[in-house]
């Protein structure tokens, strides 16, 4: 499981590599451009008002403009670069670490499931022949923590009642804390999420404070691209809780499911260990 968990995070994580490589680019750019930026405010106005004129001539010979149609991959990526490098890596980066914990738990989960009543009833059926041997080699060839906890009541069939109650409970606890395995991890991600595009709000206002501070003047392109940075780290921090999150809850359904499968045969098993020693 460990091993493969790495493979998915790796190979899942190249697939942002290209995103990191040109936001870093895009970052140094930025800091090139934010030193003349003040000289560049009044050719920037000149080509303002000269892409105006174009487009009312334009627009006066029946020229229809039209925006360059771009793909959802290339919007996420100009948007990924659009923000500050350094966090928006590392809010990739939960999103991977994030999605290889939820699919390890997904399939170990999956594996996990049986039909827990056909079980018991073929489980049920060999205790009332007197084959215990037989039923043990069921729990043996049956994957899942149903089985498993079944096993360690018939491998205790000799001893009485309470001790094999004691026995099951006790190997249930164990099966319930290997089915949230990996959980805790899966919260952390859902927590740091938002909390580094909260990082890269203030980082993005800092930024824009000192654009202002580097221009002399308080200009609405200026602040602009520095709440630029400040929403985009936030919305791609929240949308990646927002993702983990969804995977979460449907984990929890499935361990709620196993749980309440393997309380309900616990207590169907011991019943039929009750009714096998009444008549043995």
């Amino acid at each position: 499981m460990k091993s493969w968990l790495a493979k998915i995070a790796i190979l899942t994580l190249f697939t942002f590599i290209p995103f990191g490589i040109n936001a870093q680019q895009k970052a140094g750019g930025d800091t090139t451009a934010t030193a003349t930026q003040a000289d560049a405010a009044a050719d920037s106005l000149t080509d303002a008002m000269a892409a105006d004129s174009m487009d009312d001539a334009a627009l006066a010979d029946g020229q229809d403009l039209q925006p360059e149609h771009q793909t959802f991959y290339k919007s996420l990526k100009t948007k990924f670069i659009e923000g500050n490098a350094g966090f928006m890596s590392f809010v990739a980066l939960a999103l991977v670490l994030g999605l290889a914990f939820c699919i390890e738990r997904i399939i170990y989960l999956s594996l996990s499931e049986i039909n827990a009543k056909k079980f018991m009833k073929d489980l049920d059926a060999k205790i009332a022949a007197g084959d215990i041997d037989g039923g043990k080699d069921l729990c043996r060839n049956t994957r899942g923590p149903v089985a498993s906890i079944c096993y360690q009541g018939l491998a205790r069939i000799n001893d009485s009642i309470d001790n094999i109650e004691r026995s099951i409970v006790s190997y249930g606890s164990v099966q319930s804390a290997n089915l949230e395995k990996g959980c805790s991890w899966i919260t952390l991600f859902i927590a740091m999420a938002p909390s580094l595009g909260f990082l890269g709000t203030v980082v993005g206002m800092v930024m824009a404070f000192d654009q202002i501070q580097t221009a002399g003047d308080i200009s609405p392109t200026i602040v602009a691209a520095g709440m630029k940075v400040a929403l985009i780290t936030t919305i791609f921090g929240i949308i990646v809780a927002l993702i983990l999150q969804l995977f979460y809850n449907y984990i929890l359904s499935k361990i709620d499911h196993l749980t309440s499968q393997m309380e309900e045969s616990s207590i169907t098993l011991l019943d039929v260990i009750m009714k096998y020693k009444l008549t043995h």
